[in-house]
């Protein structure tokens, strides 16, 4: 059995790449839209930066300090795709990624400060020694990601906020959301990541897209509309 995220990003990129897979409202009229191609070659450059500059491996522990954004939603494709885990909770892991690196605290490999807005080339201000930029980075990493070894599919891929272990094998069953096929789903940031990535999952696996809004953005009529956001 191979890697259900690996087998997920080679459908968006599939059939039309070039339609919105996901679209991000964010502060001060930021829209950020990104089709199956696009979205599929961020991932496969965050995936690069992961196994080729961090030396990361399917069964590692990655600690996600970041809120629901079209980033963070890059980030865990990328860590499932790996093969690592994404660790929601409190637990240890290898790595942490942040959009507050100051306030990080425990014993990792690496932490990764990410810039949350879209057009940002680095971080903006000092970082700790140790601390790696990944709007800095993740550029000059390659479009095309080749695992160098693949996940154990019954291996853990998401431990929730309540502790839960979700395997691989399961992610797209177990851990994702069930929606209708093709949907075009409303994702408010402000329920918070692990619900965004539930949802955007389980809309991708139903060939469907997803629109987040950051919480200073009004879900207003006309919105809806330009958005086309249908179904559930």
């Amino acid at each position: 059995m191979g890697n259900p995220l690996s087998d997920l990003m080679s459908t968006l990129r599939s059939g039309n790449s070039t339609a919105p897979r996901l679209t991000w409202y964010g502060p001060d009229a930021e829209r950020v839209e990104l089709s199956g191609r696009v979205l599929d070659n961020w991932v496969a450059k965050t995936s690069n930066l992961l196994q080729d500059e961090l030396d990361a491996a399917p069964g590692m522990r990655l600690r996600m300090e970041l809120p629901a954004h079209w980033k963070s939603m890059v980030w865990a494709l990328a860590a499932w795709q790996v093969g690592m885990q994404t660790v929601l909770d409190d637990g240890a892991a290898d790595y942490m990624v942040t959009a507050d690196p100051e306030s990080a605290e425990g014993n990792y490999d690496a932490v990764i400060a990410v810039a949350l807005p879209a057009l940002a080339m680095r971080w903006p201000g000092t970082l700790a020694a140790g601390f790696l930029d990944y709007a800095a980075e993740v550029r000059s990493h390659g479009d095309v990601f080749m695992a160098h070894a693949e996940p154990d599919p019954s291996g853990c891929a998401v431990v929730a906020g309540n502790g839960r272990a979700y395997s691989h094998q399961d992610l797209l069953n177990g851990f994702a959301a069930r929606h209708d096929e093709g949907v075009r789903l409303h994702v408010p940031a402000g329920n918070g990541l692990e619900g965004a990535l539930s949802n955007a999952l389980g809309a991708w696996r139903h060939d469907g897209s997803v629109v987040m809004t950051h919480p200073d953005v009004e879900l207003t009529d006309k919105l809806l509309a330009a958005e086309r956001i249908h179904g559930s």
